[in-house]
């Protein structure tokens, strides 16, 4: 995902810490996969974010399909599965990013009447 995003140099985490975040006795992210063959081809993985003004949210940190598992629905089949998830965690929305040069992505969402907020600008400190 990273190589399609063009930042493989930002990838800084351990696999060790990945996996213990994840699978951990204190999971922060939870995710779904996509395999064909056994081979996991797209992923959905998320955490939850909370809101003064909404309360709890999903936030949906990574979501990839292989470019050539694309177009065949298995993006579809992960992300209402998210959208099934959050409903019955009673959360009152799923929110991400998305790159604005990502244009596949956008069309994607547009298809789900995904709201787009151009206001807001990302911020981050790295240590």
């Amino acid at each position: 995902m990273a190589l399609y995003e063009k930042a493989s140099d930002e990838v800084i985490v351990s696999f060790a810490h990945f996996e213990e975040s994840g699978f951990g006795s204190h999971p922060v992210w939870w995710a779904y996969v996509a395999e064909i063959d056994n081979i996991i081809r797209g992923f959905a993985l998320y955490y939850i974010r909370y809101s003064t003004w909404k309360g709890q949210r999903m936030y949906l940190e990574d979501f990839y399909v292989e470019p050539e598992f694309r177009g065949f629905g298995i993006g579809s089949l992960l992300f209402e599965k998210l959208i099934e998830k959050a409903k019955k965690q009673q959360f009152n929305g799923i929110v991400w990013q998305a790159l604005e040069w990502n244009e596949p992505a956008l069309n994607f969402y547009r298809k789900y009447n995904a709201k787009f907020d151009n206001e807001w600008i990302n911020c981050s400190l790295d240590f």
